[in-house]
């Protein structure tokens, strides 16, 4: 079913790309990766989500469209697109720390609060000064009952970034990462 899904999306997306656009034969993917960034910072989704489409029409396996797609679809909290466009991300680098943390954001919304440490750690064994990495894990972790576990997370996350300060209530996950203009 998820595979269905992920290769409708790509599907739709394509045949998006290919109805054109600005200069749609003669851009480069790097161009309409650039486009679809500009429009993605100015918040007009469409248009990125097409510019995005099109880096995939000339680069299919781009690791940064697929990213910012699901940091579109993240933001609009559709979360099975989110997770979906994460997941080809992952696909193309493995080591993608920005689709990590983001889909590890995503696993905790929907409950897979499992999944969402372990994509943490990830996050974390790939870059250890992660400060917000080592934050959203702890809110994981206490929401799993590993009290112990979450105020050593806690305390690393304010280490790295005295800003970080472990709540007394539930808290909400620092925000996604940013959007990718690499591949």
């Amino acid at each position: 079913m998820k595979g269905r899904l992920v290769a409708g999306l790509l599907l739709c997306g394509l045949a998006l790309a290919a109805c054109g656009g600005p200069a749609s034969g003669a851009e480069t993917a790097a161009d309409a990766l650039n486009r679809g960034l500009q429009a993605q910072f100015a918040g007009k989704y469409d248009e990125a989500n097409t510019a995005y489409f099109q880096v995939l029409a000339k680069e299919p396996g781009n690791t940064a469209a697929f990213f910012n797609l699901g940091l579109i679809a993240h933001l609009q909290k559709r979360m099975t697109a989110a997770e979906s466009y994460y997941r080809l991300a992952l696909e193309q680098d493995p080591n993608n720390i920005k689709a990590l943390f983001n889909l590890a954001i995503v696993r905790a919304a929907v409950g897979q609060n499992q999944d969402s440490a372990a994509l943490y750690r990830k996050v974390i064994a790939l870059e250890p000064n992660y400060a917000d990495a080592h934050f959203n894990l702890a809110l994981v972790l206490r929401d799993l009952g590993q009290t112990a576990d979450a105020q050593t997370e806690f305390a690393t996350a304010q280490r790295l970034d005295p800003k970080l300060v472990a709540p007394s209530a539930p808290a909400t996950p620092a925000r996604p990462a940013s959007p990718s203009p690499t591949r």
